[in-house]
Protein backbone atom coordinates (compact mmCIF):
# COMPACT_ATOMS: atom_id res chain seq x y z
CA UNK A 1 0.00 0.00 0.00
CA UNK A 2 2.85 2.35 0.65
CA UNK A 3 4.80 1.46 -2.47
CA UNK A 4 5.31 4.32 -4.91
CA UNK A 5 6.58 3.98 -8.46
CA UNK A 6 7.59 6.25 -11.30
CA UNK A 7 7.19 4.81 -14.80
CA UNK A 8 9.33 6.57 -17.36
CA UNK A 9 7.69 6.18 -20.76
CA UNK A 10 9.81 6.51 -23.90
CA UNK A 11 12.26 8.86 -22.16
CA UNK A 12 15.48 6.84 -21.85
CA UNK A 13 17.80 9.70 -20.92
CA UNK A 14 15.65 10.61 -17.91
CA UNK A 15 15.53 6.97 -16.84
CA UNK A 16 19.34 6.77 -16.99
CA UNK A 17 19.72 9.94 -14.91
CA UNK A 18 17.25 8.80 -12.23
CA UNK A 19 18.69 5.29 -12.25
CA UNK A 20 22.09 6.72 -11.34
CA UNK A 21 20.67 8.44 -8.26
CA UNK A 22 17.99 5.87 -7.36
CA UNK A 23 19.45 5.23 -3.88
CA UNK A 24 18.57 8.85 -3.04
CA UNK A 25 14.96 8.58 -4.23
CA UNK A 26 11.97 7.60 -2.11
CA UNK A 27 10.21 5.84 -4.99
CA UNK A 28 10.94 3.03 -7.44
CA UNK A 29 11.62 3.76 -11.09
CA UNK A 30 10.90 1.61 -14.15
CA UNK A 31 11.46 2.24 -17.81
CA UNK A 32 8.57 1.63 -20.20
CA UNK A 33 9.55 1.78 -23.86
CA UNK A 34 6.18 1.48 -25.60
CA UNK A 35 2.43 0.90 -25.23
CA UNK A 36 2.87 -2.88 -25.30
CA UNK A 37 5.32 -2.75 -22.36
CA UNK A 38 2.86 -0.55 -20.47
CA UNK A 39 -0.08 -2.89 -21.18
CA UNK A 40 1.94 -5.89 -19.95
CA UNK A 41 2.74 -4.30 -16.55
CA UNK A 42 1.00 -5.68 -13.48
CA UNK A 43 -0.38 -2.34 -12.20
CA UNK A 44 -1.39 -3.91 -8.86
CA UNK A 45 2.26 -4.59 -8.00
CA UNK A 46 3.27 -0.99 -8.72
CA UNK A 47 1.37 0.58 -5.85
CA UNK A 48 0.77 4.28 -6.47
CA UNK A 49 2.39 5.13 -9.75
CA UNK A 50 2.93 8.15 -11.95
CA UNK A 51 4.03 8.06 -15.57
CA UNK A 52 6.55 10.55 -16.92
CA UNK A 53 6.76 11.22 -20.62
CA UNK A 54 7.97 14.01 -22.86
CA UNK A 55 5.00 13.82 -25.25
CA UNK A 56 1.29 13.88 -24.45
CA UNK A 57 -0.19 10.43 -25.01
CA UNK A 58 -3.75 9.39 -25.68
CA UNK A 59 -6.07 8.13 -22.96
CA UNK A 60 -3.94 5.03 -22.35
CA UNK A 61 -2.64 6.59 -19.14
CA UNK A 62 -3.77 10.21 -19.04
CA UNK A 63 -4.88 10.30 -15.37
CA UNK A 64 -1.47 9.26 -14.03
CA UNK A 65 0.69 11.14 -16.47
CA UNK A 66 3.12 14.04 -16.07
CA UNK A 67 4.30 15.51 -19.36
CA UNK A 68 7.61 17.36 -19.47
CA UNK A 69 7.45 19.41 -22.63
CA UNK A 70 9.69 22.23 -21.41
CA UNK A 71 13.16 20.86 -21.01
CA UNK A 72 15.70 21.07 -19.51
CA UNK A 73 14.42 20.96 -15.95
CA UNK A 74 16.47 21.11 -12.77
CA UNK A 75 16.74 17.75 -11.02
CA UNK A 76 15.49 19.21 -7.72
CA UNK A 77 12.39 20.61 -9.46
CA UNK A 78 11.81 17.28 -11.17
CA UNK A 79 12.03 15.27 -7.94
CA UNK A 80 9.82 17.76 -6.12
CA UNK A 81 7.16 17.56 -8.84
CA UNK A 82 7.28 13.76 -8.79
CA UNK A 83 7.02 13.63 -4.99
CA UNK A 84 4.02 15.99 -4.98
CA UNK A 85 2.30 13.92 -7.68
CA UNK A 86 2.86 10.71 -5.74
CA UNK A 87 1.54 12.30 -2.53
CA UNK A 88 -1.64 13.38 -4.33
CA UNK A 89 -2.09 9.88 -5.75
CA UNK A 90 -1.54 8.31 -2.34
CA UNK A 91 -4.06 10.66 -0.71
CA UNK A 92 -6.70 9.88 -3.35
CA UNK A 93 -6.00 6.14 -3.09
CA UNK A 94 -6.41 6.24 0.70
CA UNK A 95 -9.81 7.92 0.36
CA UNK A 96 -11.52 4.90 -1.10
CA UNK A 97 -10.29 1.44 -0.10
CA UNK A 98 -12.78 -1.35 -0.65
CA UNK A 99 -13.24 -3.60 2.36
CA UNK A 100 -15.86 -6.12 1.31
CA UNK A 101 -19.12 -4.12 1.17
CA UNK A 102 -17.57 -1.23 3.12
CA UNK A 103 -15.53 1.81 2.12
CA UNK A 104 -12.46 2.50 4.22
CA UNK A 105 -11.09 6.05 4.23
CA UNK A 106 -7.60 6.14 5.74
CA UNK A 107 -7.39 9.93 5.56
CA UNK A 108 -10.42 10.55 7.76
CA UNK A 109 -10.04 7.19 9.55
CA UNK A 110 -13.61 6.11 8.84
CA UNK A 111 -15.33 3.00 7.64
CA UNK A 112 -18.67 3.53 5.97
CA UNK A 113 -21.56 1.69 4.43
CA UNK A 114 -24.25 3.64 2.61
CA UNK A 115 -24.75 6.75 4.78
CA UNK A 116 -23.45 5.27 8.03
CA UNK A 117 -19.91 6.24 9.07
CA UNK A 118 -17.85 4.93 11.94
CA UNK A 119 -14.71 6.65 13.25
CA UNK A 120 -11.78 4.31 13.87
CA UNK A 121 -8.50 4.60 15.70
CA UNK A 122 -5.24 4.41 13.80
CA UNK A 123 -4.61 0.92 15.19
CA UNK A 124 -8.08 -0.28 14.11
CA UNK A 125 -7.37 1.02 10.61
CA UNK A 126 -4.05 -0.85 10.55
CA UNK A 127 -5.77 -4.07 11.66
CA UNK A 128 -8.43 -3.78 8.96
CA UNK A 129 -5.95 -2.92 6.22
CA UNK A 130 -3.63 -5.77 7.18
CA UNK A 131 -6.44 -8.32 7.33
CA UNK A 132 -7.97 -6.98 4.11
CA UNK A 133 -4.66 -7.43 2.26
CA UNK A 134 -4.26 -10.98 3.60
CA UNK A 135 -5.66 -13.91 1.69
CA UNK A 136 -5.48 -16.34 4.61
CA UNK A 137 -6.29 -16.19 8.30
CA UNK A 138 -3.64 -14.28 10.27
CA UNK A 139 -2.26 -15.59 13.51
CA UNK A 140 -2.00 -13.34 16.55
CA UNK A 141 1.80 -13.44 16.23
CA UNK A 142 1.58 -12.05 12.67
CA UNK A 143 -0.70 -9.23 13.79
CA UNK A 144 1.59 -8.44 16.72
CA UNK A 145 4.56 -8.21 14.41
CA UNK A 146 2.97 -6.41 11.44
CA UNK A 147 0.49 -4.09 13.16
CA UNK A 148 2.16 -3.49 16.54
CA UNK A 149 5.79 -4.23 15.75
CA UNK A 150 6.05 -6.59 18.76
CA UNK A 151 8.29 -9.62 19.00
CA UNK A 152 6.38 -12.87 18.61
CA UNK A 153 7.56 -14.25 21.97
CA UNK A 154 5.72 -11.51 23.86
CA UNK A 155 2.84 -12.69 26.07
CA UNK A 156 -0.06 -10.30 25.58
CA UNK A 157 -3.75 -10.19 24.83
CA UNK A 158 -3.51 -6.86 23.01
CA UNK A 159 -4.56 -8.30 19.65
CA UNK A 160 -7.57 -10.14 21.01
CA UNK A 161 -8.68 -7.07 23.00
CA UNK A 162 -8.41 -4.74 20.00
CA UNK A 163 -10.22 -7.15 17.70
CA UNK A 164 -12.96 -7.68 20.30
CA UNK A 165 -13.50 -3.90 20.61
CA UNK A 166 -13.36 -3.40 16.84
CA UNK A 167 -15.92 -6.14 16.25
CA UNK A 168 -18.15 -4.58 18.91
CA UNK A 169 -17.95 -1.13 17.24
CA UNK A 170 -18.75 -2.61 13.83
CA UNK A 171 -21.67 -4.60 15.22
CA UNK A 172 -23.13 -1.52 16.94
CA UNK A 173 -22.75 0.72 13.87
CA UNK A 174 -23.57 -1.69 11.04
CA UNK A 175 -25.17 -4.70 12.78
CA UNK A 176 -22.45 -6.87 11.23
CA UNK A 177 -20.96 -9.64 13.35
CA UNK A 178 -19.13 -11.36 10.50
CA UNK A 179 -16.69 -8.86 9.00
CA UNK A 180 -13.78 -10.13 11.10
CA UNK A 181 -14.00 -13.82 11.78
CA UNK A 182 -11.96 -16.08 14.03
CA UNK A 183 -10.64 -19.34 12.72
CA UNK A 184 -8.37 -21.97 14.13
CA UNK A 185 -5.44 -20.34 12.34
CA UNK A 186 -6.26 -16.74 13.29
CA UNK A 187 -8.35 -13.78 12.12
CA UNK A 188 -9.77 -13.16 8.69
CA UNK A 189 -11.97 -10.64 6.91
CA UNK A 190 -14.78 -12.42 5.10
Amino acid sequence: MNKQTILIYDFSILFKILFEIKQNLNFEIHEVKNDKDFSNLDKNKLGNYVIITKNQKDSLFSENCIVFEKLPIKINSLIEKLSVSLLKKKYNFQNDIKLKKYKLDLNSREISLNDIKLKLTEREIKILVYLNESTTAQKIENLQKEVWGYASDLETHTVETHIYRLRKKIKEAFNDEHLITSEKNGYLIE
